[in-house]
């Protein structure tokens, strides 16, 4: 189980060629307070002196740390390769193949990589450095050293440097494949220990935290952290150990780690016998590797899983970006036939890609056609806009020079055409509408049904602009049609349809009745007259037609003549002249009983013969639009397109990539390639016997 680390390591190098961090490896995170002893801790379990040390916030780029056990023919095969004669050296990811075997080095280019993303402000940046160090003296380990924790700004650090820091320190510890180091030092009240305040809000239960405690040799005389090492102060699930680090003094006299950890030995065994064996550095060391391993063991089948599912979306990405052009005929013809087949199919509801959060293409135009236009006619009232004393004026109009008998039909042709007309603009409306639709089609093909347009953006632009100029020349030829069928409906009034005759009849029976039952209010005498002149008017008008409506609705009251000659002006007085031309303004007043039955014949009439061709408008109105627009653009579709683009001139233009799809393309092959590579090491453990 011990070669599952060094697996992890050569995932994290997979990965790592990429610059990617989408997969969560297992490791270790340190974390802790500045001067807790951080360093030190790290230092001890490399062996060596490799990292910054100074005031203030030292380390501020997470330094991911790989220690590698190398044994003699490991150094060996090393040694013959790279000509590197020293047992323990260094590699950062960032200078390629150079080995550092200077340990002085290591630590003068961490500071200078530091210094060059972060600047020298004292910031801070969440791009990691990666660090591996060779050695026989080092377990395989994975440890990421993260910012002290601090509180207050020093110097020109930012105003906003803690909350930075926590953000840094949140990000890695998150991760649910990474183990907490919580580094707090002995000589500091456990319970106010930043480190492991921050680690319970990532893991309350402490199920993934290992506490260290640090300077056991600096706590105050009379006082020990037997308490603590027993784990009755704080307890974590992964325990909990103590070690010594090096003073500023013996770093200044340069005191090795190896004499560091001997004298720490010795310290343990003095100061706390019973509890020597399970604290100090090597005991650390030795838990971490442990720990680590077994965590490996628990994360590797989560691991697996989502480095399949990355490699399938990824081959998706990589599909959708296509190939390289080879045939540019043959890809440019396949490129125009796809679309034209898709934008159809987003009109007859076959497409691949349905749209779920609202109607598109052929659904939207049926809904246009039978709901908004539909509604819209509906809405339109058959005599709207039209007043009794236009109605009545008419009539006048309609007579001339002479008083008529009869209600005059050109009256009622004259309103009903008035009427008529006002279905013009509804209807220009649906093919407005019907016209956008069709617009908004080329989008939605773009976006969701061929996504190779968009490896080719002039030739995207080309198409929408060939089906976008169909559809311009289009729009005048429909509207044109539109308007037809509303002229269609003027040209002829037709008093003979069926419907409107029907309607006719209804009412005469309905005038009939009414006149019956005035003629009863009336004295016998004058009910007998009546009568006569009724029976008379019956056999010269008949029943069942508008004329005969119109006859009666002119029978009057005898009294309505007295009213009308009462109303006739008086004869000018001598010496008063009289302006011929001065026209009586209709005014509000009430009707005669003649005037308000003419008006209410012509109303009906116009409201019957306004619904029939409402109805009509209603059924041609779609089928035109359909014909001369939808169907028209489906059908010449592909035809135009490639009459307009299929050019061996243009094949060169339209075919030239987005300037960034090539980089995309490569990133997303490299991605690819390195999660079929990480997808081989994970198999290679399977047939170990590893996991």
């Amino acid at each position: 189980m011990e070669a599952l680390i060094p697996v992890i390591n050569k995932l994290q190098d997979v990965f790592n060629t990429v610059g990617a961090d989408i997969i969560q490896l297992p490791q270790i995170a340190v974390v802790g307070t500045q001067s807790s002893g951080k360093s030190s801790v790290l230092e001890s379990l490399v062996g060596r002196d490799l990292l910054p040390r100074g005031t203030g916030v030292v380390t501020r780029r997470p330094l991911i740390l790989q220690l590698v056990h190398v044994d003699h023919e490991d150094r060996r095969k090393t040694s013959d390769e790279n000509g590197v004669e020293s047992e323990e050296w260094g590699k950062f990811l960032h200078t390629k193949n150079k080995l550092f075997t200077d340990f002085d080095e290591i630590r003068q280019e961490i500071e200078a990589e530091t210094d060059r993303i972060s600047g020298n402000n004292k910031g801070i940046s969440d791009e990691p450095i990666h660090l591996k160090v060779f050695s026989p003296h080092v377990v395989n380990l994975t440890l990421v050293d993260l910012p002290g924790i601090t509180k207050v700004p020093v110097g020109d650090q930012p105003k906003d440097i803690e909350i930075q820091i926590r953000e840094l320190i949140l990000k890695y510890i998150s991760n649910p494949n990474c183990i907490i180091l919580a580094v707090t030092a002995a000589n500091t009240d456990m319970a106010t220990s930043e480190a492991l305040k921050v680690s319970r809000e990532v893991d309350p239960d402490g199920r993934r935290t290992l506490a260290v405690v640090t300077k056991l040799d600096l706590m105050d005389a009379g006082t020990d952290a037997m308490d603590v090492l027993m784990g009755r102060v704080i307890p974590v699930k992964l325990g909990l150990i103590g070690v010594v680090n090096r003073s500023q003094l013996d770093i200044n006299t340069k005191k090795s780690v190896a004499d560091a950890i001997r004298d720490e030995h010795g310290f343990l065994q003095k100061k706390y016998p019973s509890l020597a064996n399970r604290n100090g550095t090597k005991y650390l060391a030795r838990t971490l590797n442990r720990l680590l391993m077994h965590h490996i063991r628990d994360c590797l089948p989560e691991l697996k899983t989502r480095i399949n599912v990355l490699a399938a979306q990824y081959q998706s990405l990589l599909s959708s970006y296509g190939e390289p052009v080879e045939d540019k005929s043959a890809t440019l013809l396949q490129l125009i036939t796809k679309f034209a087949a898709e934008y159809c199919n987003t009109i007859e509801g076959t497409a691949k890609h349905i749209e779920t959060a609202e109607l598109c293409g052929g659904a939207r135009i049926c809904y246009i056609f039978h709901e908004t236009f539909g509604r819209t006619l509906e809405s339109v009232d058959p005599l709207g806009g039209l007043t009794t004393i236009d109605v009545l004026t008419a009539i006048r109009n309609a007579t001339g020079p002479r008083p008529a008998l009869f209600v005059p039909e050109v009256s009622f042709e004259l309103l009903v055409k008035r009427q008529v007309k006002r279905l013009e603009e509804p209807s220009l409306r649906c093919v407005e509408l019907v016209h956008e639709e069709m617009q908004r089609i080329i989008q939605h093909c773009s976006n969701y049904s061929t996504q190779e347009l968009l490896r080719f953006p002039k030739l995207h632009d080309a198409i929408v602009e060939v089906v976008t100029s169909l559809l311009r020349k289009r729009l005048p030829i429909t509207n044109e049609m539109v308007h037809n069928l509303v002229a269609i409906e003027l040209a002829y009034i037709n008093t003979k349809h069926p419907d409107f005759a029907d309607a006719c009849g209804l009412m005469n029976n309905n005038i009939e009745e009414q006149r019956r039952n005035r003629l009863r209010e009336v004295p016998s005498a004058v009910h007998r007259d009546k009568g006569q002149a009724g029976t008379q008017g019956e056999q010269e008008a008949g029943t069942g037609t508008w004329r005969g409506m119109l006859k009666r609705g002119e029978e009057g009251q005898p009294e309505d003549k007295l009213k009308q000659q009462g109303a006739l002006p008086a004869s000018p007085q001598k010496g008063h002249a009289i302006n011929l031309l001065d026209v009586p303004v209709p005014v509000a007043r009430k009707l005669s009983a003649r005037e308000q039955r003419d008006c209410e014949v012509i109303e009906r009439l116009i409201k019957s013969y306004f619904l029939i061709v409402r109805k009509n408008i209603q059924d041609s109105v779609p089928k035109a639009v359909m014909h001369f627009l939808v169907n028209h653009v489906k059908d010449s579709l592909q035809s135009e397109l490639v009459g307009q683009l299929y050019k061996s001139g243009l094949l060169d233009d339209l075919l030239t990539e987005s300037e960034d799809m090539a980089q995309r393309r490569k990133e997303a092959a490299d991605m690819l390639q390195a999660l079929q590579k990480a997808s081989q090491v994970i198999a290679e453990i399977r047939e170990t016997h590893l996991w």
